[in-house]
Parts: structure tokens; sequence; C-alpha cells
């Protein structure tokens, strides 16, 4: 059983659905396996995602149904591995790691006549230059630097954000040309991080283990932030650039298939994301959030941030995947997702899921293939909060029975 006569299958695991609906921001799964198939390699493909993310308000704020508040989206990505010599290897990667995508347009909660719907819109995009060294057949150590960038909007609207949606108790009427809230829009930032990992191989029995670190990334970006609180003595704090850090979160991926019986292999990934320790806090938001005024509603004198987690995230992902005849192959496979944390931000209400999915792969030549997959997500349940209830048991709406659906297409070549 040589590992050329478990190519096909072999490459049916990196469909790109792996990160699809994961926990937090995470959203493709950061794979680099496209790096460690043998000789030179191309991949380039895309995954398309159709969440269905609805839930109902607490009574206190009306018990309203919010819609479905996910929006659709899509990511590309990328590969280029080239066997320089017999013991080393370069690699390009390029993927788009992290992103966000919601709005709300039903709920009172979250919207207002006047001001608007709640919405986030966050992207990311990744190039990791990958260097690899093989001293024999069996081992492969690599690393190399990650080139990243993110941008994104935030809006706040309605009485689930209290005075960051432009509420606040005892606050008289505002004057109808005034829109009240929270905007910041984040400007397209780039920065460097790094990536290092070690793999094993056995290709008589297509046996390949890897484990990859990501380092975290650190950026400082110049938010554009707008509010319009509320708060007494606070007013309007309108259209001003302060800097702030973001970091995206560190990461381990351990990767890992081998032969199982004749033209079949079995695969899993094991994903581990730090968002334990990821926060945004723009300027203008945490220095209102400690206003004394706020302070007093919220009982937390250091403020709090726009967006935390309370829980690191952990996935797995396992299937099969079997080589039917020289031009087509298939696989199954089965996800679950922790998520990060429970109740989690509004503006992404659900923790964790299971998942089950299907794949194809058509290779018309030895050198080339076209493969494409379909999940199938049940999300987990959440109550969502806003920030100022963060690390409490607070919230302000509950997320039940959600599901989403993802579609992956990728193209190959060999060479």
């Amino acid at each position: 059983m040589k590992l050329k006569t478990l190519t096909t299958a072999m490459i049916l695991a990196t469909v790109p659905l792996t990160g699809a609906f994961a926990a937090a921001l995470d959203r493709s799964g950061q794979s680099i396996s496209a790096f460690l198939q043998p000789g030179n390699y191309f991949e380039a493909g895309i995954s398309v995602l159709d969440p269905d993310v609805s839930g109902k308000t607490i009574a206190a704020l009306g018990s309203q149904k919010t819609g479905d508040m996910a929006g659709d989206y899509y990511f590309p990505s990328a590969a280029l591995k080239l066997q320089l010599t017999d013991h080393f290897s370069f690699g390009l990667l390029y993927d788009q790691p992290f992103g966000a995508d919601a709005e709300y347009t039903q709920s009172a909660a979250f919207t207002h006549p006047t001001q608007g719907n709640t919405s986030v819109e966050v992207d990311t995009q990744s190039l990791s230059m990958i260097f690899g060294f093989q001293p024999t057949e069996n081992f492969n150590i690599y690393g190399g630097p990650v080139y990243q960038t993110i941008k994104g909007n935030v809006a706040l609207r309605g009485a689930a954000y209290s005075v960051y949606g432009g509420y606040y108790p005892g606050a008289g009427p505002l004057p109808a040309s005034v829109v009240p809230g929270y905007d910041a829009s984040i400007k397209e930032d780039s920065a460097v991080g790094w990536l290092a990992g070690f793999a094993y191989q056995i290709p008589e029995i297509a046996l390949k283990a890897s484990v990859t670190y990501r380092s975290e990334i650190d950026h400082k970006i110049d938010v554009n932030e707008t509010i319009l609180s509320g708060v007494p003595g606070v007013g309007v704090i309108n259209y001003t650039d302060a800097q702030t850090e973001i970091t995206t979160p560190q990461s381990v991926n351990l990767d890992f298939q081998t032969g199982i019986m004749a033209n079949t292999v079995a695969f899993a990934n094991l994903r581990w994301v730090n968002w334990k320790d990821f926060s945004i806090r723009p300027n203008k938001f945490g220095q209102l959030s400690q206003h004394p005024v706020v302070v007093g509603s919220t009982g937390k004198p250091d403020g709090f941030d726009l967006v935390a987690y309370t829980d690191d995230q952990y996935s797995v992902t396992a299937g099969v995947g079997r080589k039917l005849n020289d031009q087509w192959a298939g696989n199954v496979s089965v996800g679950w997702d922790s998520g990060a944390g429970n109740p989690v931000t509004t503006l992404g209400p659900t923790e964790g899921y299971w998942n089950v999915g299907l794949g194809v792969q058509y290779s018309p030549t030895p050198a080339t293939f076209i493969a494409g997959g379909v999940k199938y997500f049940w999300l987990g349940d959440a109550k969502a909060q806003s920030g100022s209830q963060f690390d409490t048991a607070n919230y302000v709406a509950e997320f039940n029975d959600n599901d989403a659906l993802a579609y992956g297409l990728k193209i190959g070549y060999k060479f």
C-alpha cells in the first residue's frame, strides 16, 4: 500500500471546510496540509457558509424574536508548495483565518427606527511563508513568517446595549436629528507573526502526523469611533481616531492520517485556539465604560470590552477517505467544536457545534483534481450578552435550535 496509491484519498481530507463555523471569530482552521503534500503542488479553493441563527430576547426586553442575524459569507484559500531539493521545501499559503458577519434587523432590542441595526463585520487575510527541512524521508521541520491584515466595522443599536445603544435610564428625549448609538470603523492594519511545526511520515503505510504552532499577531489600529451615549455629561463623542490594540490568538493544530486498508485512509484534526486571552476594547469605548455613571450601573470600575471570551476553543474533526478507482474518491467526516464560552457575545451567539460532512473528488489526470464537499452543522444553544455583562451570568437573549450548511470546492495540480 504505497503512498502514491492513496494520494487522492488523502487530499480529500483538505476540502476547505475545516473551520467554516467555528467558535468565536475562527473561520478557516489554518490548515497547512497543502505544504505537507509530496513533490510540487498547487491548490485553490473556496468555502461558502449559509447559517441560520435566531433567538429571543429576555422578558425585560420584550421577549422579541431577533430574526436570522447571521450573514452568509465565503472565504477563499490557495497554496503553493515547491520541493526545491530532496531536503528543502518552500510554501506559500493564503487564507482568511478570522472573521464575523452578523446583523440584527428585526428585534427592537437591537434596532431603532432612527438608528439602523446592530451589526458587525470583521475581515482578515493571511499569507504564510513556510520553509521546510527534511533531513530524511520521514521527518519534516518547518517554520516561517505570517503576514496578516485585519479590518472591520461595528454598530451597536437598541436597548440591549444600554448606553452604547443610545439608551440610559433617566436620560431625556433626544432631538429627532440625533442618531444615538455606537459605531466603530476599524481601519485595515497589517502585522507579522510566525509559525513553526514538525511532521513525521511513513509513506509505505500512508502515515503522516504533524503539529503546528501559530503565534499571536499584534495589531495597533486607528479605530474611528462615534458615540452618542445618553449618559449625562458625556453626550456625543464624534469621529474620534484613537489607537487600539487587537491581538489575534495563538493556536495549535494536530493532524494525523494513516492507511487502514487498501486504498483507504483515516484522518483526524485537533485544534486549540487561545480565545480566552482575546479581547477588543476600542479606545473611546473603553473610556466610556469607566465613566462613573456607567460604573455605577455595571459595578465594573475597570470598565469592560466590546468583545471578549471566557474559554479557549477546542475542535476535533475525524473521518475516512477512500479511493474508489483511478479517477474517483470520497470521504465522510464528523466534527465537534467546544465554543468559546456561554454566555457569549451577541455578535456571535452560538456555543460550538457538531457536524457531519461528505466529500468527493474527481481526477481527470494523475496530476489534476477537482474536489467538493458539504457539511451540515448543528449549532450549540447559547445565551447572548452585551459587553457590560461579560463574565457574569446575565444575558439579553437566548439562541436555540440553530444550524448552518457549508459548501466547499477545490482544484489542485501536482507537478
